[in-house]
């Protein structure tokens, strides 16, 4: 391929994108859940880092376990967008761009609870995101893209539950989802 043929698809892919993301659909959403997830990956490694305290060696350890299940997630997430045709972000720009996904660096100072609080509460941001792409797959008839985003919802569910259960909670006990995006139903 030439370098304006490169260039020429890539303007499409960007005028594509553009229109995806101001009347939203099931793979423009996912792909915000894509930059989420790839943000969420360097955030579990901050929790994995500079969590200290008693619980630091078993906080690790999962930790550890969800950085593999976050990092795996991603990768069938990406691939099951390729099936469907739709392309996921791929530069750290494009993450940037698309992640709601928030971020600081003060965290690695703060207790381990807070850490284990503030992961609860990523799961439950992502979630936000997940709903949206359920429904919008399920407008679209897009049944791969649905069940996936079924059993992200699944296992983020499971994720939270457990994270709470550390800080003496129910599942989803002080967790507050906030949608202030409207504009997709």
């Amino acid at each position: 391929m030439t370098n304006p043929e490169i260039e020429a698809k890539y303007q499409a892919e960007l005028k594509q994108a553009d229109i995806d993301h101001h009347k939203p659909t099931a793979g423009a959403m996912i792909g915000h859940i894509v930059a989420n997830m790839w943000y969420f990956d360097v955030k579990l490694h901050q929790a994995l880092w500079f969590v200290k305290g008693p619980q630091a060696l078993q906080l690790q350890g999962f930790y550890r376990e969800l950085i593999a299940e976050n990092r795996q997630q991603l990768d069938e997430l990406g691939e099951l967008l390729l099936d469907e045709n739709q392309l996921p972000p791929a530069t750290v720009a494009e993450y940037t761009q698309y992640t709601k996904m928030s971020e600081d660096a003060r965290l690695k100072y703060v207790s381990a609870a807070e850490l284990v609080a503030e992961t609860a509460q990523d799961y439950t941001t992502a979630n936000l995101f997940i709903d949206r792409a359920i429904i919008l797959a399920q407008r679209e008839n897009r049944p791969a893209l649905a069940a996936f985003m079924t059993s992200l919802r699944g296992a983020n569910n499971r994720r939270t539950r457990q994270l709470q259960a550390l800080l003496g909670k129910t599942a989803w006990e002080g967790l507050v989802e906030e949608d202030d995006d409207e504009d997709d139903d």
